[in-house]
């Protein structure tokens, strides 16, 4: 509870800043579920995450805005990384279980020709999250038993984090199917700090016109606010590659060493209707540490209905 009102109150200071004028509303929304579960079928490294966007601004008319803060995402998401063993690990050798919940502001403007997003987030760690206490309720409400990684977590801490990212929207066509290619650079410091290059293709209309936010964990951008584009079908593709400087997951105090390059490859469909919406996508992400055993794949699912 402690660790929730911290970072409430700390969304309460920045939404409460200069910038955040009277005639601002909130325009928008996003959600994702992510869970190994969905992927591979296996509980175990980036174990789950569930993401909350809200988008506030006076308007959106299709473009990203010119000036810092006018449109602004407030973001809370909570994530489990584990083991590859719940109820048996190899202490020492695989990592450690990390029960995260985080706080952030970010700032989506224009830079030129090109996208940019600018944003702070305080990242808490340890049991004070809570993350760890909700984990051992759902395994034995499900018969799964008692994880047995808490005694060896990552301990409570609070990591301010950076986060930048430059993308820009190529608009191509194949067979008569609007297609959309965009590159993106991103780096942070912080909870980890790396430099990351990667790019997203989508066939079909989806982010023409669009507000859109990027996972954490799978990379994948979620639909923020609605454009007024045609409805249907879309695919994504996705990639990209990180240099990893440090990880506090994975502290090198412990032996971890971080594996370099960091990879993640995705895969999804977006289907929407009048008044839904459907998402579903498959995320491979490469190791994380030198001493992982292999690779993991993720699934993510977000849902929309208007009554």
């Amino acid at each position: 509870m402690r660790a929730i009102l911290w970072g409430l109150t700390f969304l309460v200071i920045v939404a409460a800043n200069p910038m955040a004028a009277n005639d601002r509303v909130w325009l928008g929304k996003a959600r994702v579920f992510t869970n190994d579960q969905l992927g591979d079928g296996k509980d175990r490294w980036r174990s789950g995450s569930y993401a909350l966007s809200w988008i506030r601004g006076t308007s959106w008319n299709g473009s990203m805005p010119t000036g810092f803060g006018e449109l602004v995402e407030y973001r809370v998401r909570s994530e489990i990384i584990a083991p590859d063993d719940l109820r048996n690990p190899i202490i020492g050798t695989d990592r450690r279980y990390v029960g995260v919940l985080a706080f952030g502001a970010i700032s989506h403007m224009k830079a030129g020709a090109s996208d940019l997003s600018v944003g702070i987030e305080m990242v808490l760690t340890g049991p004070m999250t809570g993350v760890g206490g909700f984990q051992s309720f759902i395994h034995r409400g499900l018969g799964m038993g008692t994880p047995q990684v808490f005694g060896s977590q990552i301990g409570n801490a609070v990591h301010p984090t950076i986060n930048v990212e430059l993308g820009r929207d190529f608009s191509l066509s194949i067979g008569g199917k609007p297609v959309t290619f965009r590159p993106y650079l991103e780096a942070q410091a912080g909870v980890e700090t790396y430099l990351r290059v990667g790019g997203d293709l989508t066939i079909g209309t989806l982010g023409q016109g669009d507000m859109q936010v990027r996972s954490v964990v799978s990379g994948f951008r979620n639909v923020a606010i609605k454009g007024t584009r045609p409805r249907g079908v879309s695919f994504i593709l996705g990639g990209d590659v990180a240099y990893v400087q440090s990880s506090k997951y994975l502290p090198t105090s412990s032996g971890f060493v971080v594996q370099n390059p960091r990879a993640r490859l995705r895969a999804g469909v977006y289907a929407e209707g009048e008044k839904r919406s459907f998402f579903y996508g498959l995320t491979w992400l490469g190791k994380e540490f030198a001493a992982q055993t292999g690779s993991q794949v993720v699934g993510s699912f977000a849902v929309r209905m208007k009554f």
